[in-house]
């Protein structure tokens, strides 16, 4: 009897499912799969992997904790959480959403236009209910488990039915992917993809964040320098300042610091003990010192609440990380991690 009713209890579940799916409230994923995997690329991937404690640290460390300080304070005085804008909105997508083509457009004029991102281009499953982020990068990522595929998108937009972007990429084979974008191909400025490095409102909700997080300085080294897993760099110094900070960098908190004693907010709590495990790693270049949380897009998109509302609990995003001892950073060598 429990057997037959739990089985009655599911079908009708999936009646309701059906119905929210043909609203277009709840995308086909999440009826599928559940809440999304944290790990989409390969297990082996340096977004997975922790810092072990006695790590070599970059012989320039102390004077990159000190240029970070002085972004710090001349940019606005805090470490933003990017949310609505500049941080992009992550679409997953199952196997019976309808492809079409994203076309590019010249938002840069550059005057020609890249027939391998057109392939690449050529088949995205966009829901019918995706928005891309707020703000001028207007980024956007669709991932489909089924054909294990993420596809990344710059300055998104929709022209007389037609979706645009004026850059980005596909990873196909994601979970054998080491999580980087190939070639030029990718949004941010180094080839790492967003969702590798944002924070998602399931990780803060269950407390922990499980991989390397992305974070954007704003004065970085000249673009012929970067680190590995970067591809490139939008890195600009023309005075050669000393101790600028080059993309790819791998960063975290001084493992000995006693998060739980200090007096943040215990999102930043959350953050900062990934920090410590995981680290930071340098992947674009903003207006000022930056992460990104999964853009709440995601959820509202679908008909769902801005989760990070409650998250946050009224503190604003800029607010989220007071209290972080940033004067305990601990750079890594370049190219730290880097397969022989």
């Amino acid at each position: 009897m429990l057997k037959h009713n739990s089985l009655k209890i599911r079908k009708n579940l999936l009646h309701v499912v059906g119905f929210l799916l043909m609203l277009g409230v709840v995308s086909q994923t999440y009826a599928e799969t559940g809440l999304p995997s944290v790990q989409v690329f390969s297990p082996d991937s340096f977004w997975y992997k922790t810092i072990p404690l006695n790590v070599q640290l970059h012989e320039n460390s102390a004077a990159f904790v000190t240029e970070f300080q002085r972004q710090k304070s001349a940019y606005y005085g805090t470490v933003n959480i990017n949310t609505w804008s500049y941080a992009s909105p992550v679409y997953y997508v199952g196997s019976g959403v309808p492809t079409t083509p994203v076309e590019e457009w010249d938002c840069q004029k550059k005057k020609f236009k890249d027939k391998h991102l057109a392939d690449q281009w050529s088949a995205v499953p966009v829901p019918a209910y995706a928005v891309p982020a707020k703000g001028t990068d207007a980024e956007m990522s669709i991932y489909q488990p089924s054909t294990d595929t993420l596809w990344e998108f710059w300055q998104m937009r929709k022209e007389n039915g037609r979706w645009q972007a004026c850059w980005g990429g596909r990873i196909s084979n994601a979970s054998k992917n080491a999580g980087v974008f190939e070639g030029h191909y990718g949004t941010t400025a180094t080839g790492l993809p967003f969702m590798g490095g944002q924070i998602t409102a399931e990780e803060l909700k269950q407390g922990e964040i499980k991989h390397v997080i992305g974070i954007s300085l704003v004065d970085i080294e000249n673009w012929k320098v970067f680190s590995w897993p970067a591809h490139r760099s939008d890195g600009y110094n023309p005075n050669n300042s000393p101790n600028r900070i080059p993309e790819g960098l791998r960063f975290r908190l001084d493992p000995n610091v006693n998060v739980d004693a200090l007096k943040m907010h215990p999102v930043g709590k959350i953050i900062a003990k990934a920090a410590q495990k995981y680290g930071f790693i340098i992947w674009d270049k903003a207006g000022s010192i930056s992460l990104r949380v999964q853009n709440p897009y995601s959820y509202t998109a679908m008909g769902q609440a801005n989760p990070y509302a409650t998250l946050f609990s009224g503190t604003e995003s800029y607010a989220i990380l007071n209290g972080f001892p940033w004067e305990r950073l601990q750079f890594l060598p370049m190219n730290y991690g880097k397969p022989d």
